[in-house]
């Protein structure tokens, strides 16, 4: 567990990650992460856009159902 503190930056409220937890999501400054409501009412970070996977099942469906056109579309 690691404790955070919420600190004023400007006019906004957050966090600062220490450097173990930066290295733990391999992020770095200027990079995205996503703030997941858990199913438990809490909430996970994560450096993975949690839509990706989504989107992956769609375009993958349309590879199967088009395998053949995208096949000859492809020479």
């Amino acid at each position: 567990m690691v404790e955070l503190k919420i600190r004023k930056f400007g006019n906004s409220l957050g966090v600062v990650l220490p450097k173990e937890v930066i290295s733990r999501l391999h992020t770095g400054d200027g990079q995205r992460l996503y703030l997941i409501e858990a199913p438990d009412g809490g909430y996970l970070i994560t450096p993975y856009d949690p839509s990706f996977e989504e989107k992956m099942a769609k375009v993958e469906d349309i590879c199967d159902r088009y395998r053949n056109t995208l096949h000859v579309l492809a020479q």
